[in-house]
């Protein structure tokens, strides 16, 4: 990330970013941690969590990792709250975490919906829910809450999580009004299909290589980086007056 825009305003800023251990949430780690941030994440994959964290501890500020299920409130609110005696209070939030496991219609029971809205969409508004006292101490702050163009495309074989993700865009549009006398900015940044190595081990195949060529308009791999490039930039203060508003980074796709 080194070539890509510096943000002065993001260094020492508290950042929290859920789900950071693989996938896009590594890089945001990554990437925040680049520009001298103080990073706290949550993951439910220790070791991937821990390794992350070890591997970026010569940072300006070590990234601090906490190893919890975000499904569980509990557990969220003891997770934020042990990272926040780490590295401060949070003044930017990143709800990354999420699951897009398919499952067909016919197979769905009750405990795997509550199960996916839980990690894709509940949490989202619980950590918010949790951030908002330092952000309302601190002046004001920025909470990115992640949707998808899943929903957007029609695209099936998941309802769970499209239907989550399709509300994470309201979700945001009402916490931005009710977080906004307190200067705190609420969007959704919202990715294409993304190039991590779950999705090139669990979904990626020739068919759907040709499918992403055609609707794409620019035609090449979308990568994590390219969204952690809109999250630094609305984590940062370059973003003052950007709120309740979709940050689609897709190729063109949707």
């Amino acid at each position: 990330m080194s070539s890509y825009a510096r943000y002065p305003s993001l260094q020492d800023r508290g950042v929290l970013i859920t789900g950071g251990a693989t996938g896009i949430g590594e890089t945001l780690v990554e990437a925040f941690a680049e520009q001298g941030a103080k990073v706290g994440f949550i993951d439910l994959a220790a070791d991937e969590g821990a390794a992350l964290a070890a591997r970026l501890a010569g940072s300006r500020h070590a990234p601090q990792f906490v190893a919890a299920d975000l499904s569980s409130v509990e557990s969220l609110r003891t997770a934020i709250a042990t990272l926040r005696g780490r590295v401060g209070p949070f003044t930017a939030l990143l709800n990354n975490a999420a699951n897009d496991k398919r499952h067909a219609v016919e197979d769905t029971t009750p405990e795997f919906w509550d199960a996916s809205v839980a990690v894709n969409i509940k949490h989202q508004f619980f950590t918010a829910q949790a951030v908002l006292p330092d952000m309302k101490a601190a002046g004001g702050g920025s909470i990115i809450n992640f949707g998808s163009i899943s929903w957007m495309l029609k695209q099936g074989g998941m309802p769970a999580y499209t239907a989550s993700k399709a509300a994470a865009q309201g979700l945001t549009r009402c916490l931005a009004r009710d977080f906004g006398p307190h200067r705190i900015r609420v969007n959704t940044l919202v990715p294409g299909w993304v190039m991590t190595e779950k999705q090139l081990k669990l979904w990626v195949t020739e068919e759907t290589k040709v499918e992403i060529a055609k609707g794409q308009c620019i035609n090449e791999p979308l990568m994590p980086q390219h969204i952690a490039s809109m999250a630094l930039f609305l984590a940062a203060d370059d973003s003052a007056m950007c709120t309740a508003q979709d940050f689609i980074v897709d190729g063109g796709w949707a």
